[in-house]
């Protein structure tokens, strides 16, 4: 097979699995937003910074008691199973899961014993809320090990090439749930007083089906290969071991300082400049995650392609599934940002007047991201180059600016200075890795996919709404036009460059990928 022929099969493939996954991100996405709105709507300021609050917690928790298993077991089950080496797949998938399983109970626990003392960090100034607080971080403290089953569950079923499991379960089950079950608390609100507990239940409560039904999936999954684990030697399962946790240890440590960069900032807010801050914050940097889910979406279909791909040494393949996922990402992303930009106080406006504050945390975030997304998953693909210890470095490097930045700007600025703390922390840890990168595994996103992904976006999405608004004003009239105007000549645009987008590759194809 040349290699054309090679390139074009992965980006089919990542191209097929990243349109499920994207398609499964979006409505998790679109949920999270509506489900910040409920909360938002319902509950007082207070309330819900409590709620927005006690819910980073719970993430921090969770990334810490996966241990970075969502890179290590993607990487060994792809590296296992491009190098014929499937007898040893057992192992690595006991090897990744039996810590987790035991790490996230005692997490856990830990969080329900904690309650009490978070409630008193994070609701400080906010005494009649510190009992609703402390009840809804203990509902969670019992989710949490399911949680983090659950998404470790999936992830090893991505390291056999399957996005179905993730899609179905994490994307469309849990969020819908959540969703639901958030809404029926919030129509419930309506005639009658319910309390922040309540909503952290309803938000909860959908990783037990999702847990048990990974649970299923994988171990269909495993014996669907039916590995004869007769033929592995103990030495091959020691050995097998000492690699899988030499190369996830410093990754452990990278996923909870990452996650600690992205949920931090909320608490600290909640702790320096009050739960009503608090809330504000999380509203207006909730667009945030919906472009980190969209990042997630490229890269989980990317990932176990280009772990083969540098397992094997083809670097050109590499190369390629890199500078086109990264145009994808920009084509999707970007536009967002940029909207988001445009309609900042709009946007605020649906969640309650004391949000509108936060457009200018808003404008910030958004253009930190569009750096960030215009670096593809470059962290990914550092640690699937086999560098999770300069993977580590990067994210504490980045852990340290936001935790600095923030310490110093939350009592001045409030919000604006948590976004400050956060940007300098996107920057950070995607234009650091962005060298190392180059340097070492000579990958580069910017390709003519990317480039021309940008320059669509920019000419569509910030150049003619900004003309329209110079010349009509910034009215809804306006701006409906200027929405009108850009969205046609985006896809137009698409459509035209679909051969350097590499759009071709989401084609229907017969053979498989």
């Amino acid at each position: 097979m040349t290699a054309t022929a090679i390139a074009e099969k992965g980006r089919h493939g990542a191209a097929r699995g990243g349109l499920a996954n994207m398609a499964g991100m979006a409505l998790a996405g679109a949920t999270g937003v509506l489900v910040t709105w409920i909360v938002a709507r319902s509950l007082g300021a207070e309330q819900a910074g409590a709620f927005f609050a006690a819910t980073a917690a719970f993430v921090l928790g969770g990334g810490l008691a996966k241990l970075g298993t969502q890179t290590g077991l993607v990487y060994w089950l792809s590296r296992l199973r491009a190098t014929g080496r499937t007898q040893l797949l057992g192992s690595c998938l006991r090897t990744g899961l039996t810590p987790v399983i035991l790490l996230s109970g005692l997490i856990g626990a830990a969080l329900w014993l904690a309650a009490p003392a978070v409630a008193r960090l994070t609701a400080d100034e906010s005494p009649h809320v510190f009992a609703e607080h402390v009840l809804g971080l203990r509902v969670l403290a019992v989710f949490l090990p399911l949680s983090a089953l659950a998404d470790v569950l999936l992830t090893a079923t991505r390291g056999y090439r399957l996005m179905r499991p993730t899609v179905m379960l994490d994307r469309v089950l849990r969020s819908t749930l959540q969703l639901l079950l958030v809404a029926g608390a919030g129509v419930a609100a309506l005639w009658t007083t319910v309390e922040l507990p309540m909503f952290a239940l309803a938000w909860a409560v959908p990783y037990l089906p999702v847990a048990i039904l990974a649970a299923f999936a994988l171990r269909n999954t495993y014996r669907a290969g039916r590995p004869d684990e007769s033929r592995t030697r103990r030495v091959e399962r020691r050995e097998l071991r000492r690699g899988f946790w030499r190369f996830t240890a410093p990754r452990a440590l990278a996923s909870v300082a990452q996650l600690a960069v992205q949920r931090v900032d909320v608490l600290l807010v909640a702790a320096l400049g009050g739960l009503a801050a608090a809330a504000v914050y999380a509203v207006a940097g909730r667009f945030v995650i919906l472009i980190q889910f969209a990042n997630q979406g490229v890269s989980q279909s990317v990932q176990p392609r280009l772990a083969e791909a540098l397992a094997t040494g083809d670097r050109d393949t590499a190369n390629d599934l890199y500078r086109t996922a990264t145009g994808w990402l920009v084509l999707v992303t970007w536009p967002i940002n940029l909207l988001v930009i445009l309609f900042a106080p709009i946007y605020l406006g649906l969640f309650g007047e004391q949000y509108r504050a936060g457009a200018p945390v808003v404008v910030v975030l958004a253009c930190a991201m569009l750096v960030a997304t215009g670096c593809g998953m470059v962290d990914m693909v550092l640690s699937m180059a086999g560098r999770t210890s300069w993977n580590l470095a990067n994210v504490l490097v980045a852990l340290g600016l936001t935790i600095g930045l923030d310490l110093l700007l939350i009592p001045r600025l409030g919000a604006m200075g948590a976004a400050l703390g956060l940007a300098g922390a996107m920057l950070a840890n995607n234009l650091l890795p962005l060298l190392q990168v180059a340097r070492h595994a000579r990958l580069h996103p910017f390709g003519a996919g990317t480039l021309t992904a940008a320059a669509l976006s920019v000419a569509c999405f910030g150049v003619l709404p900004r003309l329209v608004t110079t010349v009509l004003g910034y009215g809804p009239a306006a701006l409906s036009l200027a929405l009108a105007i850009a969205v046609p000549a985006f896809c137009f645009g698409a459509w035209l460059f679909r051969e350097r987008l590499a759009l071709t590759a989401f084609r229907f194809r017969r053979t498989p990928p």
